[in-house]
């Protein structure tokens, strides 16, 4: 696949820790803070709101790199990714995840998802973020197995000699969770902040019916459903084995997963981060359907999966570990057989409070914390730009700045924050933007210069860390 590069890499001697002095201010270009936003004229969508909240954050940081980069980061998904109209009187917005011309359901809520609390202050970004939840649901309904999608419902993908059930308008047919979970988070909190229902239209119920027909076909509890995929390639992690149907799963009442968050194939299909998010999904997804007062039935066939899924969790989730005790696994296959690890790629274990609020006191989850951020995690890097967990996505050493990012979002230490903050700092290379993933030892050494759902989530932790610990940004 060609990923064209966004801006050229620039090596960056070691960026400055927090405490260090600045030689510029931002809003005057300079060598150390180079203009590296794309120019207004060139913007796909501007929105008041946004630009008010940079201008005060900006002008609020004492640190004038973690300022500048939240000014080039916070705004690079409606910089340069977003596609609006309005599409039979109904607002449409397809999101592209950066440099590969394709929406993934994923992605696109989460890239617009800090935008969220400004919507009642810019009626253009509301309809944006409206447009988004329209556009998903006619995704949803041309496939909900599928994971990402083209804005021309006839386009063929490069993809489409995968065997699986592929179509005209999606770009890819992996199968995951998350991909069903993540545009109802979005129209749920959509929904809470604007108390707009016009985006939970017939359609969008249909979908939600989808939805949960799809999650209880792959809990797979007679047979192995409808679903199966294979690709003709060198790379273990873009296939599925034993004819496209994985590795054998005993059912228990978890959904099965055929790919991760990051893409990748499970290794054992009941992903246990995916199945915490699908359960607090379902719970938002009830909540939707009875302010639009939905089928009865469909309600309950969700408040039914909910539970079972829940259930499930509860009884097969967590494995003792001899130096953690009782900790979540990554991966399970209902035979006894448990992968442990994590991913950087969200939803992963580490994040299970950013999606699940309920889940970030509990004792358990802190012990999976424990064991995520050490050396027995096979994907948690250390070295001298800085530590945090990876995946086999990008291969082995290269840390991702989306699990830095997230460890500092769920963490209540201010060391831990200021930590997290010294190292994105030290890992942009330059370039004032977050990457997919850097070598831990040579920040300049990185993948994918153009990759908006790292960027927009950097511009929402800094925001988080200027409302409520603003003396780390000093």
């Amino acid at each position: 696949m060609n990923r064209r590069r966004f801006i050229s890499a620039a090596s960056m001697a070691g960026a400055a820790l927090l405490t260090a002095p600045y030689v510029s201010v931002l809003g005057a270009a300079s060598d150390a803070f180079p203009v590296v936003r794309i120019a207004p004229g060139k913007r796909k969508f501007t929105s008041t709101a946004v630009e008010q909240l940079i201008a005060e954050v900006t002008a609020g940081i004492g640190n004038k790199e973690i300022a500048w980069m939240f000014a080039n980061c916070f705004p690079n998904t409606l910089d340069t990714t977003v596609d609006f109209s309005i599409e039979n009187g109904r607002p449409d917005t397809y999101v592209i995840t950066g440099d590969i011309d394709a929406m993934w359901l994923r992605d696109s809520s989460a890239q617009v998802w800090p935008y969220i609390p400004l919507c009642s202050k810019d009626d253009k970004l509301k309809q944006l973020i409206a447009g988004v939840i329209n556009r998903q649901t006619k995704c949803i309904l041309i496939d909900p197995y599928a994971n990402a999608f083209y804005k021309n419902e006839h386009k063929e993908s490069e993809w489409k000699s995968d065997v699986t059930d592929m179509k005209p308008g999606i770009h890819e047919r992996k199968w995951e969770i998350d991909s069903l979970c993540y545009p109802i988070r979005l129209a749920w909190g959509y929904w809470k902040e604007t108390g707009d229902t016009s985006v939970l239209s017939k359609e969008w119920v249909s979908a939600m019916k989808l939805v949960v027909q799809t999650f209880s076909e792959q809990q797979r509890m007679s047979g192995k459903g409808p679903y199966s995929f294979m690709r003709r390639t060198e790379f273990a992690t873009d296939s599925v084995p034993l004819r496209g149907y994985g590795y054998p799963a005993r059912p228990n009442g978890l959904i099965c997963s055929m790919f991760r968050p990051s893409d990748d194939a499970t290794v054992y299909p009941y992903l246990i981060p995916s199945n915490f998010f699908a359960v607090e999904s379902l719970r938002q997804m009830e909540e939707l359907l009875l302010a639009v007062k939905a089928p009865q039935e469909l309600i309950k066939d969700s408040v039914s999966l909910r539970t079972e899924v829940e259930e499930a969790l509860q009884e097969h989730a967590v494995v003792n570990h001899k130096s953690y005790g009782s900790i979540y696994a990554f991966e399970i296959n209902g035979y006894g057989s448990v992968n442990l690890m994590d991913d950087a790629n969200i939803p992963s274990l580490l994040a299970l409070p950013y999606l699940v609020p309920s889940m970030a006191e509990g004792n358990i989850y802190k012990a999976t914390r424990s064991f995520i951020l050490s050396s027995d995690n096979p994907f948690f890097f250390s070295g001298s730009v800085g530590d945090g967990v990876g995946g086999p996505h990008v291969g082995m050493d290269y840390i991702w700045p989306m699990s830095i990012i997230m460890r500092g979002i769920t963490s209540n230490d201010d060391i831990e924050i200021a930590n997290c903050l010294s190292v994105l700092q030290r890992c942009h290379a330059g370039t004032g933007f977050m990457h997919e993933a850097f070598l831990k030892d040579d920040a300049s050494k990185y993948t994918r210069s153009w990759f908006a759902w790292a960027n927009t989530l950097f511009g929402e932790f800094i925001w988080k860390v200027y409302r409520e610990r603003p003396h780390l940004l000093s």
